[in-house]
């Protein structure tokens, strides 16, 4: 709490003749070092505190100017130590206002009454007229925000959510705006009810209207040129730029949304890039990008995805030409909650881990790509799995979270094969071994409802779906030993050691709430204890999902244990089961990897890539074999 005085009848005077005038001299307070000199042309009215002014501020690359006040109407309002506030051309009221701030050029900076600062409104995404399914709140996660759209029609769970978090945002709203330390507002027109935290810039700006700015030391946030904002809440380390235009927002950590994009009733989680086109009741999950002006998402949910243009939903089935955003993608999930499969290629996170497009009672067949030729869709399966651009994808976007340590809320498994991805591919093999069966090995092609299934490219699938099994299960295992032979467990005691605890968590199908892998009884036992009031804050359901992604490495193996012993027709793991395990661990990498240079030079020899690049790609390949132990 920071102490005040009032001012002395020679500090007051020294203001009047710097053409400073206040409604009462008595309720503008001071701190005890303060001095009046760097106050000019400066309209006090109501509760005024102020700093003190000693530091000078760099308003520009090795310009610097005093800090104080100068051309500016103040009412109800506190200023922290060494800010410089010039040029309002209307007014500052009711704002508290910390250190080390540069305000200068704005027209109005103002709270009103009842401003909520963008939190507590309830938006609906993926049905753009439907009834609202996720509340906008500072600490929202794409966890959360997935759970609350996956299990909308549960009205009982939802009206205990909603509790949760209405009790969350009345105790976290302030009764003013606020802007944090070391923020720099400039050449911005009206900024009204919001809530700017520190080390944030806003420049040429052109309305911020019941927003919140979550900016930080280590991630602060850019508010652009043009850009006007409502009733959104921004995240630390996003760059929002260029003449955007968003209403009922969320945009999650170290997000870009800039050159024009427009979005209303949208979520944009971790790392998301946002250019040009549109959005509508969106879900934009994490590594989720847009760079097209056509682009228009709508509906939809999106995770590890690009747009591309128009109906181009991935737009670059590419190799090893220079860093794109990618065809590693989770999918897309429609407003019915049908997943589509993509034109071009189909994303190593199981893009089509829900149901074919129009057979919402097909099961999946992940990694694959669906083509058309004339009136023909073609299914190609598991093909994803052997091309160079998963290879690199797999590699990338760990690198491309952007996101400092302190402000990572949403929750990225980037485990490429997982209990979830690995089941999904063990449905798609059963798919493919029943056509085979249902048909026989003496034809050319197989009937999936209305897709076709070449019988080359159904024997290659399981091939892929098969090397991609035993790539998991090997890589887990070695994990699981390794942890063992790190607490001083030899491969002799394997089979007392490495059998699972006595628990049913993680066996079960598994499911992914936009990022965060988890066994679907989790998910079950979360919604039982949010019902029954055993969870009695949302912080503790967001404590829930890290506590379930920190058990990620033990429910995985309670998954894979059980698989290894059905796959190898075992009843306990041994030293010698482990070994064979091993060894097929390590065929399947080298027959993967093997694979994915049989693509590249297929690339290479179109003619599409340089020397120096196909050259350092297979130099890369060449090293995998010292991931193998």
């Amino acid at each position: 709490m920071r102490e005040y005085r009032q001012l002395s009848q020679d500090e007051i005077q020294v203001l009047e003749q710097n053409v400073c005038w206040a409604e009462d001299w008595n309720r503008v307070l001071v701190h005890p070092d303060f001095r009046p000199y760097n106050f000019h042309r400066v309209m006090f009215y109501g509760d005024i505190r102020l700093g003190r002014f000693e530091k000078k501020i760099e308003v520009a690359k090795g310009f610097f100017k005093h800090s104080g006040i100068n051309d500016a109407t103040l009412r109800n309002v506190s200023v922290g130590n060494d800010c410089l506030i010039e040029k309002v051309g209307n007014f500052i009221n009711n704002y508290t206002i910390g250190d080390d701030c540069y305000i200068s050029n704005i027209s109005t900076l103002e709270t009103t009454e009842g401003a909520s600062y963008g939190a507590g409104s309830t938006i609906s995404v993926l049905n753009e007229m439907g009834d609202g399914n996720v509340v906008l709140f500072r600490e929202l996660n794409s966890q959360l925000a997935a759970f609350m759209v996956k299990h909308h029609d549960d009205k009982a769970l939802m009206n205990r959510l909603h509790q949760l978090i209405d009790d969350e945002v009345r105790i976290s709203t302030p009764e003013q705006g606020i802007i944090g330390n070391r923020v720099k507002i400039i050449n911005t027109k009206d900024i009204t009810n919001t809530v700017i935290k520190g080390d944030c810039e806003i420049s040429g700006c052109a309305r911020l209207n019941e927003c919140t700015i979550l900016s930080s030391e280590d991630a602060s946030v850019f508010i652009g040129t043009g850009v006007i904002c409502e009733n959104s809440i921004i995240c630390d380390g996003c760059s929002i730029n260029n003449s955007v235009k968003m209403q009922d927002c969320f945009v999650g950590e170290a997000c870009q949304i800039t050159n024009g994009f427009t979005a209303e009733a949208s979520l944009f989680f971790a790392n998301s890039f946002m250019a040009n086109g549109e959005a509508c009741a969106a879900f934009c999950g994490p590594f989720s990008a847009s760079h097209h002006k056509s682009s228009l998402l709508i509906g939809g949910q999106f995770s590890f995805y690009n747009a591309g243009s128009n109906t181009n939903f991935s737009n670059h089935a590419y190799k090893m030409g220079p860093l794109h955003w990618g065809t590693l993608e989770r999918g897309t999930k429609t407003a019915s909650g049908s997943y589509v499969l993509m034109p071009a290629t189909i994303g190593a996170f199981s893009v089509c881990f829900g149901k074919l497009m129009h057979h919402p009672d097909t099961r999946n067949l992940p990694f694959s790509y669906l083509m058309a030729y004339g009136d023909d869709c073609y299914l190609v399966p598991g093909r994803n799995i052997t091309t160079v651009g998963l290879y690199r994808d797999i590699k990338k976007w760990p690198k491309r979270d952007k996101r400092s340590k302190q402000s990572k809320k949403s929750i990225i498994n980037f485990d490429w094969l997982s209990p979830f991805t690995v089941g999904e591919i063990l449905e798609g093999m059963k798919i493919l071994e029943s056509l085979r069966q249902a048909s026989g090995d003496n034809v050319t092609t197989y009937n999936f409802h209305e897709y076709v299934i070449n019988a080359s490219s159904l024997r290659k699938g399981l091939k892929y779906y098969d090397i991609a099994l035993r790539i998991y299960m090997g890589a887990v295992l070695k994990r699981q030993l390794k942890g063992l032979k790190e607490d001083g467990v030899g491969l002799k005691e394997a089979p007392s050691t490495l059998h699972p605890q006595p628990s049913t968590i993680g066996k079960g199908p598994w499911v992914d709430l936009s990022g965060l892998l988890l066994p679907e009884t989790e998910e079950q036992r979360l919604k039982d204890d949010i019902k029954s009031g055993s969870i009695e804050s949302i912080g503790q359901v967001l404590d829930r999902f890290e506590d379930i992604n920190s058990h990620y490495s033990e429910y995985r193996w309670a998954w894979s244990y059980q698989l290894i012993l059905d796959y190898y027709h075992l009843t306990e793991l041994n030293a010698e089961a482990c070994e064979r395990i091993r060894e097929d661990y390590v065929r399947a990498r080298r027959a993967w990897i093997a694979e994915i240079r049989k693509d590249a030079e297929k690339e290479f020899q179109m003619g599409d890539v340089e020397q120096e690049v196909y050259d350092d790609f297979l130099e890369k390949l060449d090293h995998e074999i010292d991931f193998e132990n």
